[in-house]
């Protein structure tokens, strides 16, 4: 990751301060402190979820002690915007970090990030990521979901010297602990959180910390001459009360004084040249560099033969798939592709009253990885957070052979809900909890017991860059990301994983691929250990696993994994469905008979009366007992000089049709239950596209004719997917067709 230069927002809390240690851990440079501060000084306090100001009376010296300018700003507004989610409110106090940290960028040009002491508090961090979204700034904040125990400890073991300067909990006396040291506090901390539950980093506002020293500190340290208790609440459980100081001095870290002397000061310091005021009132909304205008209606035309479209038929959950086909006409290129794409799609929406907002899931098949940041403009034109409110959707976004397909260069497929009962996760900030997302993209979207997880990589949280070793190596790390996003739902990908897609890139050499599934599944049995460790028996699902062979991932990674997980909205294991499951019994069609080895082909993970997930492969020896009478010997060894013919092709789609509807009826669900139904298939397999598509399309119209199972309509219900492979094993990608599944109960 590119090293950055850093303006850090310091409360003088021991947050912020060890935030900004682990800046300089990761290569990045401090080169300003900014500072929000009440507007009365005599204030201590402000009734603020945002903002900690208790002990501002002595930042003023942060300056001269790190020797780095500091920028303050007394707060002018007040809560305004309530909503967990922020958005600009004028006279909303947020503003205020704005106009500060706008006018820091216009004096340090040079500064690209900025880092904060967030923990926990959604609510802190999604407004200082709201903040830096505008200003064209990136959010780092490396303590977010750590730990608090193994932090504190770092922060002590580090010699961050903070004493207490607010307490608010059980167990905490102000008479006892205001100004005591954490390395003081830290034992009886933990005892507090043994006995009440208490954050021992004081997240809750259990307690609040000044920084009187620290390795950032280069000048001199903070010495604490005189303070006053001031209680706010005598409660006799759980007292409230501040530190107000009266005097300190700096005592210098080097041969003279930095002040005076060491002469004791008041508050009324004179004050220091690198000490920067920033004042005014700035409602000019700064564009972040690079930031296209939002107006998308400059598309060209395009035949309506070119573009197509498929459409799953559930009424509150769906899938739209758009893609262009027929390339003979004038090019576009990637983006003139995507544009006409994102556009059509927005029209479906809106036909159906619907918007981005309502979106779940984005997948974003592009055929040149070298062109993704084109591809990630156009994206941005379109999905925006001022269109998603209650939060952008997830993505994956992959490189497939869509030229060899006779496909445009870029292909989409949007999972819609027709609600506003998602809760999205969307972390921007660089943290060392999981890869950020910096963008109109989230790591994971829950609906209705479901959790749509975006497509991981195995990079390295902190510094956002590949992980060493390989595929393995990076598939671990990817597991791990996983895992961390999972557990921000309270379940886990070892115990919650329906389905497993791992996107496998070609660049992975022919040896390592077998080693992915015993890796993936070493990862769950022992995520699945520590659960029991932990003294906790979670229901376990069974998931199913789809490999996918990929010309290239983002980053130039060998492997991505896109995990969907149940998260039952209670703790209680689902009941089973009245039915008998295996006394229901799918009718006959296309003339294929019930047979053991059909069992053989079908993954699936059925949770009775919810969801069920299917995974159906294809493989030339499948092929061969679908159409015995036509194909020779040479398909079982993969011996694809005897291309198939249409009629074979023929065959091969209604067993796919009938195998599907089966497996379905038979765990009592039904074609209008299908979210999205995916077929892969390999360019090689030498049948059109366009001859394949109407293969499946025919064979739908014909299921419906038999047994009213499906209404096709306008659309198709399914997507054409073109990849190099697919399989249920990495080391086995060359299924002819695989179907891919996922049906889900009203």
């Amino acid at each position: 990751m590119q090293k950055m230069k850093v303006v850090a927002l310091v409360s003088g809390g021991k947050d912020s301060c060890y935030a900004m240690m682990k800046c300089i851990q990761y290569g990045h440079q401090i080169v300003a402190v900014a500072n929000l501060l009440p507007a009365d000084d005599s204030v201590d306090e402000l009734d603020s979820y945002m903002y900690q100001t208790v002990g501002h009376q002595i930042i003023v010296s942060y300056a001269e002690c790190m020797g780095v300018p500091l920028f303050r700003r007394r707060i002018q507004g007040s809560t305004r915007h309530h909503k967990l989610s922020y958005q600009r409110t004028p006279g909303d106090e947020v503003e205020d970090m704005f106009i500060l940290l706008n006018e820091v960028k216009k004096q340090i040009p040079s500064i690209t990030a900025v880092s904060s002491g967030a923990i926990a508090s959604d609510y802190q961090r999604l407004r200082v990521e709201s903040v830096c979204s505008r200003l064209g700034l990136v959010s780092l904040a490396y303590l977010w979901k750590q730990d608090q125990s193994l932090l504190l400890q770092e922060m002590i073991t580090n010699e961050i010297m903070a004493i207490t300067v607010k307490v608010a909990a059980m167990g905490l006396d102000p008479a006892k602990h205001l100004g005591k040291e954490i390395a003081f506090l830290e034992p009886y901390l933990h005892k507090l959180k043994d006995l009440y539950g208490i954050n021992v980093c004081g997240e809750g506002g259990e307690y609040e910390t000044l920084t009187l020293d620290c390795p950032l500190f280069q000048n001199a340290r903070i010495m604490l001459d005189d303070f006053q208790v001031v209680l706010h609440s005598s409660d006799s459980i759980a007292p409230v009360g501040v530190l107000h100081p009266l005097k300190f001095h700096l005592e210098s870290k080097q041969s003279s004084s930095l002040s005076g002397n060491n002469k004791t000061n008041d508050l009324c310091r004179e004050n220091i040249s690198s000490v920067f005021e920033v004042q005014g009132v700035n409602l000019e909304e700064c564009k972040a560099p690079g930031e296209p205008d939002p107006e998308v209606n400059d598309l060209i035309e395009v035949s309506s033969h070119r573009l197509h479209l498929s459409k799953t038929e559930k009424d509150n959950t769906f899938s739209i798939c758009c893609w262009l086909q027929d390339t003979s006409g004038p090019p576009t290129g990637l983006q003139g592709d995507l544009k006409l794409i994102l556009r059509q799609i927005e029209l479906q929406l809106e036909g159906c009253g619907l918007g981005w907002e309502h979106v779940l899931y984005i997948h974003l098949y592009i055929s040149d990885m070298d062109q993704f940041t084109q591809a990630n403009e156009t994206y941005v034109r379109f999905i925006t957070q001022d269109k998603c409110p209650f939060g952008v959707p997830s993505r994956s976004t992959i490189e497939l052979p869509l030229i060899q397909a006779g496909l445009g260069r870029a292909y989409v497929e949007v999972l819609v809900a027709n609600d506003q009962s998602k809760r999205v996760l969307h972390v921007q900030s660089i943290s060392c909890w999981a890869p950020s997302c910096i963008g109109p993209y989230s790591q994971a979207t829950l609906h209705k017991e479901i959790l749509h997880m975006a497509g991981q990589l195995g990079l390295d949280p902190p510094t956002m860059t590949l992980c060493d070793g390989g595929s393995t190596a990076e598939l671990e790390s990817a597991l791990q990301n996983s895992e961390a996003i999972a557990k921000c739902f309270n379940c886990s990908i070892s115990t919650s994983a329906i389905l497993f897609v791992v996107y496998c890139s070609t660049n992975i050499p022919l040896d390592e691929r077998p080693k992915i599934h015993d890796n993936l599944d070493t990862f769950a049995k022992q995520l699945k250990l520590s659960h029991l460790d932990k003294g906790t028996k979670p229901e376990v699902l069974d998931p199913i696993f789809l490999y996918i062979l990929v010309p290239d991932l983002p980053k130039r990674a060998l492997v991505e994994i896109k995990p969907i997980l149940y998260v039952p909205e209670t703790m209680e294991t689902p009941e089973e469905t009245s039915c008998q499951l295996s006394s229901i019994v799918a009718p006959t069609s296309f003339g294929f008979q019930p047979a053991d080895w059909h069992d053989s082909c079908i993954q699936k993970c059925v949770i009775p009366g919810k969801i069920c997930a299917v995974v159906l492969s294809i493989t030339s020896v499948v092929a061969m007992k679908i159409c015995s009478d036509s194909m020779n010997a040479d398909w079982s060894n993969n011996n694809h000089q005897n291309f198939l013919t249409e009629s074979q092709m023929k065959r091969i789609s209604r067993f796919c049709i009938f195998l599907l509807n089966k497996t379905i009826i038979e765990n009592d669900f039904s074609w209008k239950d299908t979210m999205s139904l995916r077929l892969y298939f390999p360019p090689n397999l030498h049948v059109p596209l366009e001859t394949l598509s109407n293969l499946f399309a025919d064979g739908f119209k014909e299921l419906d004719q038999m047994n009213g199972g499906t209404k096709v309509g306008g659309k198709p219900i399914f997507n054409l997917v073109p990849v190099l492979g697919a399989g249920i094993s990495a080391a086995c990608t060359n299924d002819i067709i695989t179907c891919e599944l996922f049906a889900r109960k009203s």
